[in-house]
């Protein structure tokens, strides 16, 4: 950007005015389609930005094109120079300006611009621009910058390292030598390095500082002037200085540039990083140097030999080919005319990263009574564990100095932290305690990610199930309750059937099996009332909440055949047990028997039918046909038997009827009984909803694409509490997720946001 002051004419602009746009972003109307992705959710209810919102990964760009497009032709004609929301318009004198600024004004005003006056410097010889200085041609960082350089305090971790790199990093190109003198910095971010923070750190640190702090000012660069590159390069790394002539016909330099060698740079010739040095100032310069001619000085001579060359080795032809863009002449100077590059390349001698988190702390410190309490103990105290550095109260645990956290800000730290990745509990809090000290972490870091909405919405839910088993009542007699499901799709036969309506009845476990062409609710219809005719209708119907189900033509039926109709909740099959447990059986065995031809499975549906009734049942203890029909099922196998024992059999049915069923109704009890038991165990009590609890739901359809997706859907508002920890919800704002569902409290957690 500061490039932009460099044009034939910057250095005689007398006159400048900066301009900041007031709340930037707020300028730009999001799209009506695109506000639900802004959606937010507080306790007042759910909310989207009509504005673009400071945050999105996506708002500086936008934000930039917008901008750039309203000043489109004001910024061809070089009347003013656009970085975001910051605004400089140059000019030769007062009345230049004053036109300029109108002009401005004009558009901005037009396209409905906010400008904050406060923040605004008009026709000022001496501007202060993107953390630099501008006046007389020159440019130098800013007091604000070099005051939080001075002040930055001695490193004690690699992010405050990091910080302290990036600060410094910004302003590189007004230091020699920078990445030399940097270099015992950098190379303590490196995952492979322990932080020793000894003299050569020390000294390093203290170099920056001082060369920053110094006021080190640059010229600005001008097109059409006598420009030099000077370039020098060793193992540890290249260097260059661009220069250029000011009119006192001296050259002055415009900007610096150094860089380290990577291990398999160190290894190259010293004639190959003499080349390495002019390539890399080249692609750093590239903006100032392209359409002017300059001069490369180098103490390398036969550098200026092999540009004549004809045949050049692959590594060096490749970079004369990027020099052919420039228009260049080489000259060949002795190393000792060339000490002010070469001392750049052979001793150890921009994102500005504010330390805007520790000032806070600072301040809170001093505001918080707890802290200041632990501070006022420190010279009275044999306790030792608490000291102060640089006015920051610090604690000293195993080894590490921690920063004490004034209690305003500890939620605030952890949520940081854990927002890093949403680790653990666990895990967060070992990433806390790597900087700060917090009473009672565990219990707060708890606290945090309880309402953290991203782990609410992903997290499964950890420890015992909610909610114990609620087994459906049972009654002595059968075709009293039917479970009815639909199984499929199959291979369709010639005769169109792909899927299988099941009917369970409850007490006996006797199952019917009906192929049927689709799951509609007329076919359902269609066999129940087949069933009708020769059992009668049940007194309720137990099924999920497939689209037959709950159609209107199906619930009229069970109306008008006064049928109770119970559908299960949503995500929670086990409701309809029964009827699940049959399939379980029926998929593997029909694929066995039609293994040959699988679309041929329908003529297997009726002996599969009579095997299931006629077996021995577990719950029961009996076959469901000797419980329905009060006799063994005649199967060909049996015949003579049979005839030889019916009419015993006959004699004895209606006085063991009752007995049977009896029998019957204690072993299924006793079942029951026994998987309640097996079940609680791995269970704890319930949280007890309330009507109008805010709350996220297990997602229980996982489709294609959508096994990143969180595994919980929210926020949804309790609107009914139901018997057995069952709930009727409705969705609050805009998300994934029908409108209206029902779950059960093991599927469900509150939704908390912190």
């Amino acid at each position: 950007m500061m490039y932009q002051f460099t044009n034939q004419h910057a250095v005689c602009h007398f006159q400048r005015t900066t301009l900041d746009l007031k709340n930037g972003f707020f300028h730009v109307e999001v799209n009506e389609d695109c506000k639900h992705f802004t959606s937010f959710v507080v306790p007042d209810g759910q909310f989207e930005f009509n504005k673009v919102p400071f945050g999105l990964s996506t708002s500086p760009s936008v934000f930039q094109r917008y901008v750039y497009s309203i000043f489109r032709e004001l910024m061809r004609k070089g009347i003013v120079i656009i970085y975001m929301d910051d605004l400089i318009i140059p000019a030769k004198d007062e009345d230049e300006g004053i036109e300029k600024l109108k002009k401005v004004f004009e558009v901005a005003s037009k396209y409905g611009l906010e400008i904050k006056c406060k923040k605004c410097q008009f026709l000022r010889r001496k501007v202060e621009f993107l953390g630099h200085v501008v006046e007389n041609g020159t440019v130098r960082p800013s007091v604000a910058k070099t005051i939080a350089v001075k002040k930055f305090p001695v490193p004690t971790t690699v992010k405050q390292v990091q910080s302290f790199l990036g600060l410094t990093g910004y302003f590189r190109k007004f230091i020699p030598a920078y990445s030399k003198i940097a270099k015992p910095l950098s190379d303590l971010i490196r995952s492979d390095n322990p932080f020793v923070f000894e003299q050569p750190q020390i000294e390093a640190f203290e170099k920056l500082k001082k060369l920053l702090t110094e006021s080190p000012v640059l010229s600005i660069f001008q097109q059409g002037k006598t420009t030099e590159l000077h370039t020098d390069a060793s193992q540890q790394g290249c260097e260059a200085v661009l220069l250029q002539e000011a009119e006192d016909g001296k050259l002055h330099p415009v900007q610096y540039m150094s860089k380290k060698t990577t291990p398999a740079e160190e290894k190259y010739s010293s004639y190959e990083l003499e080349v390495l040095a002019v390539v890399n100032a080249l692609r750093k310069f590239r903006t100032y140097l392209m359409g002017n001619h300059f001069k490369i000085i180098t103490d390398c001579s036969a550098f200026q030999r092999t540009m004549d060359k004809k045949d050049l080795v692959t590594r060096i032809a490749r970079w004369a080919l990027l020099l052919e863009e420039f228009d260049y002449e080489i000259l060949h100077r002795s190393g000792q005319r060339m000490q002010h590059v070469d001392a750049l390349s052979r001793y150890p001698v921009a994102i500005v990263t504010s330390d805007t988190l520790t000032a806070r702390l600072k301040r809170a410190q001093q505001e918080d009574e707890y802290t200041q309490s632990l501070r006022s103990m420190i010279g009275s105290n044999n306790d030792s564990d608490f000291f102060d550095k640089n006015e920051i109260l610090y604690k000293y645990v195993d080894g590490r100095e921690l920063i004490v956290v004034p209690r305003d800000m500890q939620t605030e730290i952890i949520k940081l932290d854990h927002e890093k990745g949403h680790f653990s509990a666990a895990k967060t809090e070992g990433v806390v305690k790597q900087e700060f000290f917090i009473p009672n972490l565990s219990k707060q870091v708890q606290n945090v990610i309880i309402n953290c909405v991203p782990c609410i919405l992903t997290n499964k839910k950890s420890g015992k199930k909610d909610g114990f088993l609620n087994p459906i009542p049972k009654e002595d007699v059968p075709l009293s309750t039917y479970h009815v499901d639909f199984i499929g799709p199959l291979p369709s036969t010639n005769e169109k059937y792909q899927h299988i309506l099941t009917i369970v009845d409850v007490f006996t476990k006797f199952t019917w099996l009906y192929p049927v062409k689709s799951t509609s609710a007329e076919d359902a219809l269609d066999k129940l009332k087949v069933q009708q005719k020769t059992f009668g209708n049940p007194k309720r119907i137990i099924t999920d909440r497939g689209s037959a189900f709950t159609s209107k033509a199906f619930g009229d039926y069970c109306t008008n055949e006064n049928i109770q109709h119970f559908q299960i909740t949503t995500g929670v099959p086990r409701g309809n047990g029964q009827v699940e447990r049959i399939h379980r059986t029926l998929i593997p065995v029909l694929t066995k028997l039609s293994i040959a031809d699988s679309t041929k499975w329908f003529k297997f549906v009726d002996p599969l039918q009579r095997i299931l009734n006629s077996t021995f049942n577990r719950s029961t203890k009996w076959s469901p046909f000797e419980l329905l029909i009060g006799v063994t099922m005649r199967n060909k196998e049996d015949l003579h038997l049979r005839d030889l024992l019916m009419e015993k059999m006959m004699e004895e049915l209606q006085e063991q009827r009752d007995e049977l069923r009896q029998d019957a109704k204690k072993n299924i009890q006793k079942i029951q009984a026994e998987n309640k038991r097996t079940y609680d165990r791995k269970c704890r009590n319930a949280p007890s909803y309330q009507r109008g609890d805010l709350v996220v739901i297990q997602r229980t359809q996982f489709g294609t694409g959508l096994k990143l997706r969180p595994r919980f859907l929210g926020p949804y508002r309790i609107v009914k509490v139901k018997p057995r920890n069952r709930y009727d919800l409705e969705k609050v704002g805009n998300h994934d997720g029908p409108k209206l569902t029902n779950s059960s409290a093991d599927l469900m957690k509150f939704y908390s946001p912190g």
